[in-house]
């Protein structure tokens, strides 16, 4: 029997439902775009449905299969009329990638004002969960998905000036595998990816910063700050069945600047 093309099909997504969130720019569209590549139908969604919908519609004009919904992850009702409006349009729903973040605080910690800390764990956390929680029988009806949390390398190692982000990250980075434990036997996988500098808006304060930049370049192995289409690769890898034995993971992508 043939061996060819063995491998190449399990990174194929034809017939799955995406559901990525903070999708209208940056890491999450990449995401969005990378799992259409491979097949998947995808919901792009942000808080702005013109900013979705432009997503979506550019998608469509590359002969990919995509729609915009805008939600607000942050609203509990928001996060749970997602996955409702997810299913009516596509029928059910596969692959969740949780990117959507808020992050309205800098600064040392004692000045965190508590309007700027429920924001960050409504949207970075407790979105997240509640949007995972209401998808649960979703996914295990169809006999099992793929959850892919968006975290950072501010949930492994707290990064000065951002410390309730961090803070959010490294319960995200928990949920995943509290997460992994409870829905594994319903082969509901579950990971995270923690990305490290990326040239995204998100983090341009950082990178167009050039004291900033070369502080970050100095401790990272490979020398410069990662793209959006880097995350994307992991992430179609993590939401695919060549990644059908991989839960509980925390991936870390900075280029090495960990490891220092």
């Amino acid at each position: 029997m043939s061996t060819r093309n063995r491998i190449q099909p399990l990174f194929q997504l034809e017939g799955k439902v995406a559901l990525i969130t903070g999708a209208s720019k940056g890491i999450g569209e990449a995401m969005a775009r990378g799992l259409a590549e491979f097949g998947a139908k995808v919901v792009v969604s942000s808080r702005d449905q013109k900013a979705v919908e432009a997503v979506a519609e550019a998608f469509r004009a590359d002969g990919l299969e995509a729609i915009g919904i805008a939600a607000n992850i942050g609203d509990i009702d928001q996060a749970h009329a997602l996955v409702d409006k997810t299913v009516e349009a596509y029928g059910g729903l596969d692959i969740i990638i949780n990117n959507a973040a808020a992050n309205p605080a800098s600064g040392p910690i004692q000045k965190t004002e508590q309007r700027a800390f429920d924001k960050v764990i409504n949207v970075n956390l407790k979105g997240p969960l509640e949007l995972c929680k209401k998808a649960y029988p979703i996914l295990k009806q169809r006999g099992g998905g793929s959850i892919i949390h968006i975290s950072s390398i501010g949930g492994i190692t707290p990064q000065s000036g951002i410390g309730i982000y961090s803070i959010s990250k490294a319960a995200i980075n928990n949920l995943t595998q509290v997460m992994a434990q409870d829905w594994g036997a319903d082969n509901i996988r579950v990971n995270a990816i923690c990305p490290g500098l990326i040239e995204t808006k998100f983090s341009k304060a950082l990178w167009s910063n050039q004291a900033i930049l070369e502080r970050f370049l100095k401790r990272i192995p490979l020398k410069r700050i990662g793209t959006a289409d880097e995350v994307a690769g992991l992430a179609v890898y993590l939401a695919s069945d060549a990644a059908a034995y991989c839960t509980g993971g925390i991936y870390i992508l900075d280029g090495g600047y960990s490891a220092n």
